[in-house]
């Protein structure tokens, strides 16, 4: 992604200062083209995956459907697994001419949007930047936490918007222990939409208990369907965070939605990448029935646009493409082409 100055939302997707990486996936077949994204984070092997795996698996794979690709999705991690999903869910669609949202059994035309804000080390700041997302029409706002950084951005967010729907990301930083317990039961009576991820992921008991004490919905960060299946079971939980590069792609995704829809939880979505690819395919995913809640699915505003139309939301809304088939936006190879920084093309 090349450097943006005065972006504000670019913060967020560039964690410690550096610029945001995908690794993009086009799938082509009989002259129609597929993309999916995967955004590359410190120490991802997205690239090996795909390359050195998941590609050559897929090329002379006879396949019907997206989903009979799940076997190649085995050979890499969930994040590059996403990227080759949604390329065939995008490739599939648009042989069919079908919207991918429809595919996907979604029902809505439009969707109302979130956004998350990265921590600040000024409180004043954190208000500003809130301030901002509602001004842009976001109606709910996720504020990512610590230890020691905790009540005090939550208390001046809610003073200053009594109404907003909040939720926390804990970031997996949070022990059982007394002194973290007691946060994460005060952080309880600010009426709070949602703490996510608080515990360890594989600690679903200590969600459970935390879930027993505390009013607020408690959202771990299931990334499989066996996951979901236990912390339903347990009531770890009342709300799901869907991301196609939590659970592997739109296929393990569809199915989260529906048992998480099932057991009466929650759900919001979550783009990946910064390149707008990912965040259509969240766009897709979220207009499901069971998404009952804003979704960050939207491109940063002022950043370059790599799709037409970006995925932009207006006055905190953005459409449901219904009219094109896929993804239901065109990829700019050639500005794409030209910022790549390695290639690699698998010839059937």
């Amino acid at each position: 992604m090349p450097e943006i100055h005065g972006c504000e939302a670019f913060r967020v997707a560039m964690p410690r200062g550096r610029r945001p990486e995908s690794v993009l996936v086009r799938v082509v077949a009989g002259g129609t083209t597929g993309w999916g994204e995967a955004a590359v984070t410190e120490g991802s092997t997205a690239w090996a995956d795909v390359a050195e795996r998941m590609g050559p698996a897929l090329i002379g794979l006879d396949w019907e459907r997206p989903e009979d690709v799940s076997a190649v999705a085995d050979l890499g991690g969930r994040a590059a697994a996403a990227a080759v999903d949604v390329a065939c869910w995008d490739l599939w669609c648009r042989t069919r001419g079908l919207p991918l949202a429809h595919a996907l059994g979604g029902t809505r035309t439009s969707l109302v949007t979130g956004t998350r804000i990265s921590p600040e080390p000024i409180l004043d700041t954190v208000v500003g930047r809130v301030n901002r997302a509602v001004g842009a029409g976001h109606t709910r706002v996720t504020l990512e936490v610590r230890p020691g950084w905790d009540i005090e951005p939550v208390r001046v967010v809610r003073e200053a918007y009594p109404a907003l729907a909040v939720v926390v990301d804990a970031g997996h930083s949070y022990t059982e222990s007394p002194e973290h317990l007691a946060v994460l039961e005060g952080l309880d009576a600010y009426g709070l939409l949602a703490i996510e991820r608080p515990f360890a992921a594989d600690d679903l008991a200590a969600h459970a208990r935390l879930q027993r004490q505390i009013g607020t919905a408690v959202g771990p960060a299931a990334g499989d369907l066996d996951t979901l299946e236990a912390a339903i079971a347990m009531e770890a939980g009342r709300v799901l965070n869907l991301r196609t590069d939590r659970f592997g792609g739109l296929t393990a995704a569809r199915a989260a939605h529906d048992r998480a829809y099932a057991a009466g939880w929650d759900i919001w979505c979550t783009g990946t990448g910064a390149f707008g690819i990912g965040q259509a395919a969240a766009v897709a995913l979220a207009a499901m029935p069971g998404v009952t809640l804003p979704s960050d699915v939207t491109d940063p505003a002022g950043g370059p646009v790599f799709v037409t139309p970006p995925v932009r939301s207006s006055g905190g809304v953005v459409g449901v493409p219904l009219t094109q088939p896929g993804l239901g936006h065109e990829v700019d190879e050639a500005r794409i082409e030209r910022l790549a920084t390695r290639r690699m093309r698998l010839p059937a």
